[in-house]
C-alpha cells in the first residue's frame, strides 16, 4: 500500500496486477514441467520427513512444497481440460454409433 501513500493508486494496481499476472500466467504454462515439479516436490517431502530442520527451514520447505503441488495441479488441470475437449470433439462421431449400444458405458470415466 506504499504506492497509495504517494497518491498514485494506479501504481498500486499495477503492482498487484504484475503479481497477479505471474499467478495467472502460471496456470497457462508453469515455469517447471510437471515431471520437474513432481521430482522437486518429492525431494521436499523427503527432507521434511527426515527431520533435523529448524522451524524456519521446515516452513520454507513446506511453502515450496505448496507451490510445487500447485504447479503439478495446474499441469493436471490443463491435461484434464485437453482431454475433455478431445472427448467432446470425438463425441459426435461416437453418438451415431452408440445409439444402438450402451455408449455411456464406453466412456473412460
Amino acid at each position: 500500500m506504499a504506492k497509495t501513500a504517494d497518491g498514485n493508486g494506479a501504481d498500486a494496481n499495477t503492482e498487484t496486477d504484475a503479481s497477479a499476472d505471474t499467478g495467472s500466467a502460471a496456470p497457462a504454462e508453469p515455469e517447471l514441467s510437471y515431471e520437474e515439479a513432481r521430482e522437486e516436490l518429492d525431494n521436499v517431502v523427503r527432507r521434511l520427513e527426515s527431520g533435523g530442520l529448524t522451524l524456519k527451514e521446515s516452513l520454507a520447505l513446506w511453502e515450496r512444497g505448496e507451490q510445487l503441488a500447485k504447479t503439478c495441479e495446474q499441469w493436471l488441470e490443463g491435461a484434464r481440460a485437453k482431454l475433455a475437449v478431445a472427448l467432446e470433439e470425438s463425441a459426435p462421431e461416437n453418438e451415431g454409433n452408440g445409439q444402438n449400444g450402451q455408449n455411456g458405458q464406453d466412456t473412460p470415466f
